[in-house]
């Protein structure tokens, strides 16, 4: 990687507090202030508004100029380093485990509407299927978190109504939310929403369950996100991702971005274990996790 980012020495490999934890099991979700270096943030918005350019010209963004850009991470070397970002990526394997991988990422450019908010119903759980296979007939067991993403805001969300997007803390441990019966008319969000107002170079991390829905931007700035997600390895990707594995792009990862990136050596490999049923301590995250000391017997997902 040619740019050099300050991070004060943190190397992704710190372990998230107790007290962040807590709040996220029990929230869905945590807002990050200040995860990005000011000098990062303006360069990922310069590769944004690069790979956007792109996108534009080549006609594949909406009439109104959004972009929903779905597997963004090969566009640039630097969007290929926030895998293991220092200070967000210790979350990642703090919440989730060592044996995880990205499986659906996407970059977003919201300009300002270009008409008045129409009447919509935007709130969802991620994970499409997993929302129902794996559904027990007791609607009081929360289904498997099996995913959660971080997102990075690159642009001034620090005030309502410029296409921030909207929670309701708490409900990533309900398997439902009623929905309105009219959706021709404009409804108010669910009691207890909360509109994740944001400033430039902050994070916040969600629990794949948590309620969302995006908002209309009404404001005269344009939003920018980006969004990665990490799941586990044992489940198949959902953006496609197709490197170069030859080409510098990909030569430049280190061997837990190449883990991330969905790499292993056998289809077991993928479940944490080599042929013969004991873990694999040579996956990259685990093995990094174990030199330092940092896998913990009394978390689950970190033994």
């Amino acid at each position: 990687m040619d740019a050099v980012f300050d991070y004060g020495g943190r190397t992704g490999y710190e372990p998230i507090s107790d007290t962040d934890r807590k709040e996220f099991h029990e929230q869905g979700f945590l807002l990050l202030r200040n995860v990005l270096t000011e000098d990062h943030r303006a360069a990922l918005e310069e590769a944004v508004d690069r790979v956007y350019a792109e996108e534009k010209a080549a006609g594949r963004t909406t009439k109104d100029g959004t972009l929903h850009l779905l597997g963004f991470l090969e566009r640039d070397e630097l969007f290929g380093e926030l895998l293991t970002h220092p200070i967000a990526f210790p979350y990642m394997w703090g919440l989730a485990g060592w044996n995880i991988y990205t499986h659906h990422n996407h970059l977003d450019v919201t300009p300002p509407a270009l008409e008045p908010e129409k009447p919509y119903w935007g709130w969802h759980q991620d994970g499409y299927r997993q929302n129902s296979d794996p559904e027990t007939m007791d609607p009081n067991l929360p289904r498997p978190m099996f995913s959660l993403k971080v997102a990075y805001v690159l642009s001034d969300l620090s005030e309502k109504g410029r296409g921030a997007t909207k929670v309701i803390p708490g409900s990533h441990l309900w398997n439902s939310l009623p929905r309105p019966a009219d959706l021709t008319v404009h409804n108010p969000d669910p009691e207890g929403t909360v509109e994740i107002t944001a400033n430039p170079g902050d994070a916040f991390i969600f629990d794949r369950r948590q309620w969302h829905s995006r908002s209309t931007n009404l404001s005269n700035i344009t939003r920018k996100m980006l969004f990665v997600g990490y799941t586990y390895r044992w489940i198949r990707p959902l953006d496609e991702l197709h490197p170069d594995k030859n080409g510098p792009w990909y030569q430049n990862r280190t061997p837990v971005q190449r883990q991330l990136l969905g790499e292993g050596t056998h289809t077991a490999n993928y479940w944490g274990i080599n042929w013969d049923g004991y873990i694999d301590d040579e996956i990259p995250l685990r093995k990094e996790l174990k030199e330092r000391g940092l896998l913990d017997r009394s978390i689950p997902w970190l033994r």
